[in-house]
C-alpha cells in the first residue's frame, strides 16, 4: 500500500477536464480567459476605489474590498490551471501543486461564505438600527470581523487538505474534474475516507447552513424594518443599499447548492464520472460568479460608480 501510494505521489495526477471534448476546449480557453481578465479588471478597480476614495472608509465598502481580494485570489488559484489544461494534450499536475491548489481554493471559498454572512450583518445594523451603526459597526469591531472570516476558512482549507493528503492513492491517478476539486480527489483514494466525508459534512454545515440561515434570518428583520417605511422613497433607498448583497448571496449560494446538493445517479457515483453539465457548473460558480460581483455592486451603487468615474477622471487629469 505504501509503495503504491508513494509511487502515485511521484507521477502526480492528470486533470481529465474537456479532454474528450477538444472542440470546447478551443473555445473555453478565449471565453475563460476574456473573463478571468475582466475579473482581475473589475475587482481590481473595486478594491481600488476603497482605499483611495475617502468616502468608501465605511464598514460596507471595507467588506466589498475584502469581496473583491477573495475573488481575485479565488480565480487565481485556479483559473490558470484551467486555462494551461485547455492547452496541454498531458493535463498532468504534481501532487505538491495539487495539494497547493486544493488548499488556496477551499480556503477562498469558505472564506467567502463566512465573509458574506458578515455583510448580512452589517446591512442589518445599517437598516435595523441605524443611530447605532457608527457605535457597533466601528473599526475596532469591523476590521476584526473580516479577519476573522479569512482565519476560518483558512484553518478549515488546512484540515481538510491535510486529512486529504496523507490518504493513500494507489489506483487511477486521473482526477475527472479542471482543477484538484476535493471530493473529485477524494475518489481517487484507496483507504476508508470516512473521516474525510465527516468533516465535509461538518464543513457544509459551518460555510453553507450557518451563513445562510444567518443571512436569511436577517433579511427577515431588514425586509421588515423596510416595510414599516412610511414613504415609498424611503423603502427604495433602503433596499437599495442592500440589493447588490443580496443578489450576490442568491447568485453565490444557488449555484454552490445546486453543485452539491444535485442528486447524481448510482452510475455515476460508482464509475467516478461527471456529466460535463456539473463540470460547467462548477466553471460557473468558480469563474462567472467573480466576474459579476464588480458588475452588480457597481450597477447598484451610485457611490462606487460615482467613486470609478472620480478615480478615471484623476488618471487622466494626471496624465
Amino acid at each position: 500500500m505504501e509503495k503504491a501510494n508513494r509511487t502515485s505521489l511521484a507521477e502526480g495526477f492528470i486533470l481529465l477536464g474537456l479532454s474528450t471534448h477538444p472542440r470546447l476546449e478551443k473555445m473555453f480557453f478565449v471565453l475563460i480567459l476574456l473573463m478571468y481578465l475582466v475579473i482581475l479588471l473589475g475587482n481590481g478597480v473595486l478594491i481600488l476605489v476603497t482605499i483611495f476614495d475617502f468616502r468608501l472608509h465605511t464598514p460596507m465598502y471595507f467588506f466589498l474590498g475584502n469581496l473583491s481580494f477573495l475573488d481575485i485570489c479565488y480565480t487565481t488559484s485556479s483559473v490558470p490551471l484551467v486555462l494551461d489544461s485547455f492547452l496541454t494534450p498531458r493535463k498532468a499536475i504534481s501532487f505538491s501543486a495539487c495539494a497547493v491548489q486544493m488548499l488556496l481554493s477551499f480556503a477562498m471559498a469558505g472564506t467567502e461564505c463566512v465573509l458574506l454572512g458578515m455583510m448580512a450583518f452589517d446591512r442589518y445594523v445599517a437598516i435595523c438600527n441605524p443611530l447605532r451603526y457608527p457605535v457597533i459597526m466601528s473599526k475596532a469591531v469591523y476590521v476584526p470581523m473580516a479577519a476573522s472570516s479569512w482565519a476560518i476558512g483558512g484553518a478549515a482549507s488546512v484540515v481538510h487538505t491535510s486529512l486529504t493528503i496523507r490518504l493513500p492513492f494507489c489506483g487511477d491517478n486521473v482526477i475527472n474534474h479542471f482543477t484538484c476539486e476535493i471530493l473529485a480527489v477524494l475518489k481517487l483514494a484507496c483507504a476508508d475516507i470516512t473521516i474525510n466525508v465527516i468533516s465535509m459534512v461538518v464543513a457544509n454545515v459551518i460555510f453553507l447552513a450557518v451563513p445562510v440561515l444567518f443571512i436569511f434570518v436577517s433579511y427577515v428583520f431588514i425586509i421588515a424594518t423596510i416595510l414599516k417605511i412610511p414613504s415609498a422613497e424611503g423603502r427604495k433607498k433602503a433596499f437599495s443599499t442592500c440589493s447588490a448583497h443580496l443578489t450576490v448571496v442568491v447568485i453565490f449560494y444557488g449555484t454552490l447548492f445546486f453543485m452539491y446538493a444535485k442528486p447524481k445517479s448510482k452510475d455515476s457515483l460508482e464509475e467516478g464520472k461527471e456529466d460535463i453539465s456539473d463540470k460547467l457548473t462548477s466553471l460557473f460558480y468558480g469563474v462567472v460568479t467573480p466576474m459579476l460581483n464588480p458588475i452588480i455592486y457597481s450597477l447598484r451603487n451610485k457611490d462606487v460608480k460615482a467613486a470609478v468615474r472620480n478615480l478615471v477622471f484623476q488618471k487622466h487629469f494626471l496624465k
